[in-house]
């Protein structure tokens, strides 16, 4: 574990888990694979548990994950900016901001282009906490 993980990331982690237990059949297993994907796309990755499910950040919102009946959806906060040569995005294509990507029993996602999907949202957020000018108190 690392040093910077706090009582509430590591509440988190054990929420995941207890989520994808919970999940006894196919969406279980598809949770799981993506949130390794995840991790192992950048060492920096935080789980956070939001809105009843999990949140990976990394500089601002990766991605969500979200299950339903008939799909896993994992939905990228800034999705819309996000580079996806792969054309892993099939959802939620229409909006401004976010865009996702739902898994359905039987499929499976490319690997390596689901990894170098997260480090481009990654690379995004970067980009735009970097674009953000800090506050800085006057000393008037």
């Amino acid at each position: 574990m690392k040093k910077a993980e706090t009582a509430a990331t590591q509440s988190a982690s054990t929420l995941i888990d207890e989520k994808i237990a919970t999940l006894a059949d196919w969406r279980g297993n598809t949770l799981s694979r993506m949130r390794k994907l995840i991790l192992a796309a950048d060492p920096d990755v935080i789980e956070e548990w939001k809105w009843s499910g999990p949140v990976w950040s990394n500089n601002g919102i990766i991605c969500t994950g979200e299950t339903y009946k008939t799909a896993v959806k994992l939905t990228f906060a800034k999705g819309a900016s996000v580079n996806d040569p792969s054309k892993l995005f099939n959802s939620s294509l229409e909006g401004n901001v976010r865009r996702a990507l739902d898994i359905h029993e039987g499929e499976e996602v490319d690997a390596d282009a689901f990894k170098s999907l997260v480090r481009a949202a990654i690379a995004v957020n970067k980009s735009s906490a970097k674009a953000t000018p800090k506050k800085v108190k006057s000393e008037a």
